[in-house]
């Protein structure tokens, strides 16, 4: 039997203690306002969740918790193949799609807007709407960054739009060596326009985290850590 490499290992460990008690949220169904409107938004009140089911062939000393009482991202991460990686060879973001384009199946894909915009739609308050661009175009607003705590005004433009970045909380590059080279290009193009993939951050700390994944960057604002964690499992 192969042994997993240590940092495999090294990542589950960590993943587990950072979300032992937290559950698998997912962000908002919807961005604020839709392309059929060019009325300021607001952000939307109903959210995602994905609960998959327990594993029938779970081992029971998994954990001495009842499975019905695990947090859903526990459940998941223990459904999960434990294997080594594979090699970067042949990565080129270019094989994920073109960058925030609408043509996916995703929840927005074929909203008439692109998905970056979507999500800052979404991810936003206090958000004005270029009011020529049929409710799509973000022009200002106000992130409540979950990767630091701060306060970021957001305000489109050049040398200031990249305050406010899209994160892939699964990095593509990381999904690429995961799995994803396996994929279809349809499926690789919906998986980078997955509203529960994305979320707007500040842009220096998206920078910072590369295509790390959590046993290699956690967000500094602690308090978020177990909400990152589970969804990026």
């Amino acid at each position: 039997m192969r042994r997993c490499p240590r940092t495999v290992w090294v990542a589950l460990l960590l993943v587990a203690l950072v979300i032992g008690g937290c559950d698998l949220a997912g962000p908002q169904d919807e961005p604020a306002a839709g392309p059929s409107t060019a009325a300021p938004s607001t952000r939307p009140s109903g959210r995602a969740s994905s609960s998959p089911s327990p594993s029938p062939t779970q081992s029971p000393s998994a954990s001495r918790t009842p499975p019905a009482a695990r947090p859903p991202a526990l459940r998941a991460l223990q459904r999960l193949p434990v294997k080594g990686r594979a090699p970067m060879t042949g990565y080129d973001r270019d094989l994920f799609g073109q960058a925030w384009s609408d043509d996916n199946d995703q929840l927005w894909g074929h909203n008439g807007c692109d998905t970056r915009n979507d999500v800052l739609r979404r991810d936003l308050d206090k958000t004005v709407i270029d009011p020529v661009t049929h409710g799509c175009v973000v022009l200002t607003g106000v992130l409540h960054d979950p990767y630091t705590g701060r306060t970021i005004a957001f305000q489109r433009g050049v040398g200031t739009s990249i305050a406010v970045q899209i994160d892939h909380v699964v990095a593509l590059a990381d999904a690429w060596e995961t799995g994803a080279q396996r994929w279809s290009a349809e499926r690789r193009q919906d998986f980078a326009n997955d509203p529960l993939e994305l979320i707007a951050v500040d842009g220096p700390t998206n920078e910072s985290k590369g295509a790390g994944d959590a046993a290699t960057w956690l967000p500094p604002h602690k308090a978020f850590r177990c909400a990152y964690a589970a969804r990026q499992i």
